[in-house]
């Protein structure tokens, strides 16, 4: 509103300039004056961090300093109290000077501005001593409304060359000093480089800097205001080109123009939100279908029957017929709300009637996203839009994965007492769907014969089947192409909590898809798919990785394209899509399970063929695809505002969950600041347990259970078998993540996803300073995977090694393995423990290549003959006590634990009670007598202590 001061009666007159500087002033006096109270009165303590301290750290970093020590913080404080007014004031005037009619971008603009500065009085006067978890929601919170802020100043930038270029500058400095402050705080955090955390410090200030200076250039902007508030120059009455304005029109008639020029309208940001959801909820079932039917197999020990439920997803050949197909369409909303059933299945407490209910929901749901597609087959916005939902669906899959640690909160696997999130993921899922089908679309005119499609749909559905394969075996979880690139410590390549990339990579291809459109089906970007598929199973570590966000991104992109044209060869296509799609899972599963099914030796480690199939697949969908936009030219110009208005919004959905992604990493990243249980007693309290798969007995997911057993042992650490779930029929899961981020250790996945094995994982509380991956001889059988690892254990080397060998029916290759792992042992000049999974009985056949002077190790009970499968060995290194827990209904096999103290040398075998043995050498009477929750120490009754 206008002031009621004609022009010349202003009673005081302030340059608008002024607030921009006293902001910029105030915010640089708190940081620089807590920074020179610091080192003038406690230099030494705010240098110091958790690994090293003067002289090899020097500097702080802005969290040592701004802390809580006085009087550092209360400067701080003040500072910042005092730096709120002009902070609010410059916000305001931003909106003043940007505010356009038909816009909506500077109010969100200004909104995020003023969360912005509620989020920076958060983490300043709730410090992480005062409440952790919430100093970090404020923290995590202004971190990620930074990007829009930045993003949002810079489009709505009046047409002021000096400060564009500023602002240019300082953004451009701020986003590129993240790379190395993330690089150098990986070398402190994971590696311990001395000095680190100094160089990160100065990129830490640096941001600090930018952030202050980027708002700063306001200065150059506000100096046409005046306060009262007069404008003298018209600024804020939309008379001055904006740089949003200059570069709209450079991109008129272009994607990028005509989408982030787009009104923005609530009613279809509801749409847009609503139909994504309904994409996830796909995702959730299709995803959740192998690892349901994983189960039977996995408990028959072969070929179950239950198998043939992975064929529900052919439903849609029911559209081949003309009645069927076009009473469907018209009922689609029904469809998709009897495909509620797959996440209705969590309620029957019957494996068996829990996968019939994800099997039909599974049906319901290919059928009813195929029916939309159809039917939506001669309006081409509409129809990208549904595909475009559907896309972002498998990223707020993969997110949702990404905060429950590779478990997806709606699967049937999951209920409250692990981590689900069945009610509220139900209720949302009916809400979506009574959203998004309102409007029931029936084109029964369809597509013109002349624009038909002159090649056969089976190619088609071979682009389809290579699309459908590839986003689901790849990029339903963000971590699982990070554990292809896997090798071990130290660690050269990404971690678990960079999975944000992969989510980035799958967002830009979405956007790449959107904004060049018919582009994306050329043989450029196969060529660039298949580079990346190559690099990805060619190369290990970062450079492997890169090859992984390549294929990420082009298989993203590719996604509206291939199902246009599978749209256009008619619903054939999707049928054999769906088909052919099947026949790729059951060989990804055959590369690693060769020896349970017939003709499994014929893929046997073959992933390379497989991934070779994906590609060519997705090149017989490029050559099935229109070769030119001449199909739509017509219905497409006609209809561009459209496409521009529903793609704008599902644009801003997929950014809002990258944002989501990326407080996530931050939340996740480890904190590798692990303390053993008995430091004090110098003691190693090692286990071996087989977790099969994580499925529990009742196919719930395991991963709590198992937590919940591992601490109250107090294990320090622990060999994991049965650990590789990165496939399609498990899930593509990883249950070390959530053990080692809740535990609170170190963790080594083991040979990757790649390497065709049943998985072996090590787990430590203790710095794993080195580890080597070893496949162990196999000729016949499964492969046998192994970890030697080196750990850092009260200052002293103990190497330990994981490992599990071939099966009792291929007696050579146990032989051939035993011989193996002797040799790896005998060669170890450090004190050596054994978490194995060996096949034999003790005192038999290859018992005494892997016990004995072969390999040095000795067994941690050799009166213990009761033993087939697990088995603890140890060398140079002084063990005390021994114990077998049963496993309750977490798995088929018991956990078996050691006691080991460093330092001291190897004791005799004979026991003493265990009244003779100091607390902090016992194991926990908790599992005495009868237990806890069926967990108690069995066969002997109690654990065995030795002298």
């Amino acid at each position: 509103m206008a002031p009621k001061v004609r022009e010349g009666d202003a009673v005081v007159a302030l340059s608008g300039k002024w607030i921009s500087w006293a902001h910029t002033a105030f915010a640089y006096s708190a940081f620089i004056g807590a920074l020179v109270t610091g080192l003038f009165l406690h230099y030494h303590k705010i240098v110091e961090n958790e690994y090293y301290g003067y002289p090899q750290e020097w500097f702080p970093s802005v969290s040592a300093t701004i802390g809580d020590r006085y009087p550092e913080r209360a400067v701080f404080q003040f500072f910042i109290a005092m730096t709120s007014g002009p902070r609010l004031l410059l916000v305001f005037l931003w909106y003043i000077l940007t505010a356009r009619p038909n816009t909506s971008l500077p109010k969100i603009v200004a909104g995020v501005g003023v969360f912005r500065t509620l989020s920076c009085g958060g983490w300043t006067y709730v410090t992480s001593t005062d409440d952790h978890g919430w100093h970090d929601i404020f923290m995590i919170s202004y971190l990620v409304a930074t990007l829009p802020w930045t993003l949002g100043c810079l489009a709505l930038s009046p047409n002021n060359p000096k400060a564009v270029k500023y602002r240019k500058i300082l953004a451009g400095s701020f986003f590129g000093t993240l790379v190395p402050l993330i690089y150098y705080f990986i070398q402190h955090k994971v590696h311990k480089v001395p000095g680190a955390y100094t160089i990160y410090a100065f990129y830490e200030w640096a941001l600090i800097l930018f952030d202050v200076g980027f708002d700063a250039v306001t200065a150059l902007d506000f100096d046409g205001f005046e306060l009262i508030v007069r404008d003298v120059k018209g600024s804020s009455r939309g008379k001055t080109r904006q740089v949003a304005d200059a570069v709209l029109e450079k991109q008129k008639d272009k994607p990028v123009g005509n989408i982030f020029g787009a009104q923005f309208l609530w009613a279809d940001a509801l749409d847009a939100a609503a139909d994504v959801y309904n994409g996830f909820v796909f995702w959730s079932m299709l995803t959740s279908l192998g690892l349901t039917v994983w189960y039977f197999p996995l408990w028959h020990m072969g070929i179950s029957g239950y198998e043939v439920m992975v064929m529900c997803t052919v439903s849609p050949f029911l559209l081949v017929n003309a009645s069927l197909r076009s009473l469907l369409i018209q009922n689609v909303r029904l469809v998709h709300l009897l495909s509620l059933s797959g996440l209705l299945a969590y309620l029957a407490k019957t494996p068996e009637y829990r996968l019939f209910s994800v099997a039909f929901g599974v049906s319901m749901s290919c059928l009813a996203w195929t029916a939309t597609w159809y039917g939506e087959r001669s309006q081409p916005s509409r129809l990208e839009s549904r595909i475009l939902a559907w896309s972002i669906g498998l990223v707020m899959s993969s997110v949702a994965k990404f905060a429950f640690h590779t478990n997806n909160p709606i699967w049937p696997i999951m209920h409250a007492q692990n981590g689900g999130w069945n009610k509220l993921g139900l209720l949302l899922a009916a809400v979506a769907i009574l959203r998004s089908t309102r409007t029931i679309t029936d084109n029964r005119g369809g597509v013109d014969l002349a624009d038909r499609p002159k090649t056969s749909p089976f190619l088609a559905s071979l682009g389809l089947a290579g699309l459908l394969f590839g986003l689901h075996s790849l990029l339903s979880d963000s971590s699982t192409m990070i554990l292809w690139v896997w090798e071990g410590f130290p660690v050269r390549g990404p971690i678990a909590a960079n999975g944000v990339l992969t989510i980035a990579a799958m967002a830009v291809g979405i956007l790449s898809g959107i904004i060049f459109k018919g582009a994306l089906l050329s043989w450029t970007n196969l060529l660039l798919a298949g580079l990346g598929a190559f690099i990805l199973t060619s190369y290990q570590n970062w450079f492997g990785y890169m090859g992984a966000l390549l294929l990420a991104t082009t298989l993203m992109a590719s996604a509206t394209p291939l199902i246009t044209s599978a749209v256009r060869h008619g619903p054939i296509s999707f049928g054999l899509g769906f088909l052919i799609y099947n026949v790729l899972v059951l060989a990804h599963v055959w590369v690693v399970a060769y020896a349970f099914v017939p003709g499994g030796p014929l893929m046997r480690e073959h992933t390379n063929w497989v991934m070779t199939a994906t590609i060519l697949f997705l090149g017989a969908g490029v050559y099935a695809s229109p070769r030119s936009e001449s199909i739509d030219t017509k219905r497409t110009r006609s209809g561009t505002t459209t496409r521009s208005r529903l793609a704008s919004h599902y644009t801003y959905v997929l950014l809002v969950i990258q944002l989501i992604a990326l407080a996530i990493s931050y939340l996740r990243f480890p904190t590798n600041d692990y303390v053993p249980y008995h430091k004090k007693d110098k003691v190693i309290t090692a286990g071996i347990w087989t977790i099969h798969f994580s499925l529990d007995n009742d196919m719930w997911s395991s991963e709590r259970r198992m937590r919940d057993l591992i601490k109250e042992l107090e294990i320090d650490v622990i060999g994991l078998l049965e650990s590789d779930l990165q496939r399609i029929i498990m899930g593509n899961r990883d249950t070390t993540q959530y053990l080692a981020e809740d535990l609170g250790m170190y963790v080594d996945y083991g040979p990757g996803p790649d390497k065709h094995t049943w998985g072996s994982a090590l787990l430590s509380k203790f710095p794993i300073m080195n580890s080597t991956h070893h496949l162990l001889p196999s000729p016949v059988g499964e492969l046998a995977p192994a970890i030697h690892a080196t750990l850092d254990a009260y200052g002293e080397l103990v190497d330990v090694v994981v490992f599990h060998s071939g099966q009792e029916e291929d007696a050579e290759d146990r032989r051939l393995q035993s011989e193996y792992l002797a040799r790896l042992m005998k060669e170890s000049p450090r004190p050596l423990i054994l978490l194995s999974y060996l096949v034999m009985k003790p005192n038999e056949g290859n018992y005494h290549t892997y016990v004995g002077e072969k390999s040095g190790m000795k067994d941690i009970d050799p009166s213990d003959w009761d033993r087939w499968c697990e088995y603890i060995l140890y060398r140079g290194i002084r063990r005390s006590g021994y114990a077998r827990v049963s496993r309750s209904t977490i798995t088929d096999t018991e956990l078996q634990v050691g006691k080991f103290i460093v330092g001291q040398p190897e004791s005799s075998n004979e026991r003493i009670n265990e009244a003779q043995v100091p607390d902090g050498l016992r194991f926990p009477s908790l599992f005495q007598g009868q237990g806890v929750r069926d967990h108690r120490y069995h066969v002997f009754d109690e654990p065995r202590y030795f002298v």
